[in-house]
């Protein structure tokens, strides 16, 4: 399985006048833009690492999913969520040949944490043999920044001024997140249930 993120957000959908007031950076300077880029950049880099904490997609976009062979036929869940709508199906052959399939051959069960692509027969597409199908989709929780839940808003702004305050420092340990930020998105995180756990 490979998930590709085939279109991004532009920059000027995030909220860098918000964060620059959550970091209290001076206004009203002739350089006032001149960090710009950099909280662009940590912004982005806190989206990234909330969106892989809680296996959502925060802001919408287009993804291409391409699947080797279906864990279940009768249905498959998304790598991603929530999924708005799908937008192509193609299936590649051992030797190169492609083929569109209608869409209506599939529907989307909605769920916040795992949609599942489901047939509308009995049986998902068929993946050919040494091939491949790739299903395109949309998915993601808003098209702007303020359509996010606040708490989401806020964990990302957190998350973001953490990463500025500690730019320097080379010595955090790998996926550091402040605690007010994993509570924040606590909520968000996919519900991982064991049968028997602790028999």
């Amino acid at each position: 399985m490979m998930l590709i993120e085939e279109t991004t957000f532009a920059d000027e959908v995030l909220p860098v006048e918000e964060f620059k007031a959550h970091l209290k950076v001076g206004t009203g300077f002739e350089d006032d833009s001149l960090q710009d880029g950099t909280l662009i950049t940590f912004l982005r880099a806190a989206l990234s690492a909330i969106e892989a904490r809680t296996g959502k997609a925060l802001i919408a976009r287009d993804f291409a999913w391409t699947i080797h062979e279906w864990a279940n036929p009768m249905g498959e869940a998304f790598p991603v969520a929530p999924v708005g709508s799908i937008v192509e199906i193609r299936t590649l052959d051992a030797d190169g040949g492609q083929e569109v399939l209608d869409t209506t051959r599939v529907r989307i069960e909605a769920d916040m944490h795992r949609p599942i692509l489901r047939p509308r027969g009995a049986l998902l597409p068929n993946v050919p043999g040494y091939g491949s199908v790739t299903v395109r989709f949309t998915a993601g929780m808003s098209a702007d920044w303020a359509g996010l839940p606040s708490d989401l808003r806020h964990a990302v702004l957190m998350l973001a001024a953490h990463y500025y305050e500690y730019r320097d420092d080379t010595s955090l340990s790998d996926g550091c997140m402040p605690f007010g930020v994993t509570s924040l998105i606590q909520r968000y995180r996919p519900l991982r249930l064991t049968m028997g756990a602790g028999q």
